[in-house]
């Protein structure tokens, strides 16, 4: 169905006023470049949720991967998006650490940096694992081929979250008021659309696992309206193409196989049990926590930077009073700002 038919059809069918959610970073930035905000009935209001990885990772988490940049013979692998993610200072990050002698890469998979590993022995690679279930196999396939290898200078800080637990948690945070979720495709992909089958089950929220392309998202509304002026919440998989009901099973045994749940911090959430997913102990040679004793120490003094209310739907970006003034992609003050899924990024050069 076409954009120009969803609209209308979602016209006639919003009779009252709904928040919907997007819990995907990819879904935020096609909802800014379409300009989908701007065509919506007055009745329907699409908020960001935690669905950036680099954006819900903490700055004392950060600051634990700016530390671990210039030990001697460390190298730090990122992707690009992590290399402007300041730590609890401002100005402190990645790039700065990079300019300043570190030996900070950006790659493309993990798999690059086991490369990199086997053909420079003499330095140590630590791969910085940020993301969701989505990118969750690819990291404990290389932890699998390194062991195959032996290559035993190659380690993963793993930074990768689970994304129920973090919806469980906001729904149950002071001032949750979100009225149905557009779910991510792309974990969806790995987990199965079944994964999401808890909000309309247990919360009575409707939720529509989404593709990423304008129609796509357009069809997930129309379905979440749909089903709340009827007042009939279920779960609905819009992206067939891809998503089945139980997911990829090979990925999601090479996930259990490497990873286990442990509880962790997200980026205004707070501390979530089972949200994280650590590097079992039978794997710990390529646990770059145990091999470098890491500790993430609590934050320092609080930065007026809002992010962590961008990213559980409290706010929209420009109701940052940081936003656009004292916060740019230039000089950031948060993820949100930098990161290619962040929702302020997504306003400020899309300016929704």
């Amino acid at each position: 169905m076409r954009s120009e038919e969803l609209l209308l059809r979602l016209g006639a069918l919003t009779k009252h006023r709904w928040k919907l959610m997007e819990v995907c970073g990819t879904h935020t930035m096609s909802i800014a470049r379409s300009g989908i905000k701007r065509l919506l009935p007055e009745g329907v209001e699409l908020l960001s949720g935690p669905g950036c990885p680099v954006c819900v990772t903490p700055g004392e988490v950060m600051d634990a991967a700016l530390e671990l940049s210039v030990r001697p013979g460390v190298t730090v692998a990122a992707y690009g998006d992590m290399l402007r993610v300041p730590g609890t200072r401002r100005g402190d990050d990645l790039a700065h650490r990079r300019a300043g002698g570190a030996d900070v890469r950006i790659v493309y998979s993990p798999m690059d940096v086991l490369d990199m590993a086997e053909a420079e022995p003499e330095r140590q690679f630590v791969f910085l694992g940020v993301g969701f279930e989505t990118t969750a196999p690819g990291t404990a396939a290389a932890l699998l081929e390194a062991g195959r290898r032996g290559v035993d200078n190659f380690t993963v800080f793993s930074m990768l979250k689970r994304v129920e637990p973090a919806l469980r948690a906001l729904i149950a945070s002071e001032g949750f008021a979100i009225d149905g979720f557009i779910c991510p495709g792309h974990v969806a992909v790995i987990t199965g659309a079944d994964e999401f089958a808890f909000l309309p089950r247990e919360y009575g929220l409707p939720a529509a696992v989404a593709g990423f392309e304008p129609e796509d998202i357009l069809l997930a509304v129309c379905h979440l309206v749909e089903m709340l002026e009827r007042g009939e919440p279920a779960l609905v998989n819009d992206y067939e193409r891809a998503v089945t009901a139980g997911g990829n099973e090979l990925a999601q045994r090479a996930i259990e196989r490497v990873f286990e749940p442990r509880r962790d911090i997200w980026r205004g959430l707070g501390e979530i049990e089972a949200s994280g997913l650590g590097i079992r102990p039978e794997f710990a040679q390529f646990d770059a926590e145990v091999r470098f004793n890491i500790e993430i120490r609590p934050a320092g003094l609080k930065t007026p930077c809002r992010c962590g209310d961008v990213i559980t739907g409290r706010i929209h970006p420009q109701d940052c009073p940081m936003f656009e003034r004292e916060c740019t992609p230039d000089d950031p003050l948060g993820p949100c700002m930098v990161s290619s899924e962040g929702a302020c990024a997504a306003a400020y050069k899309y300016m929704c």
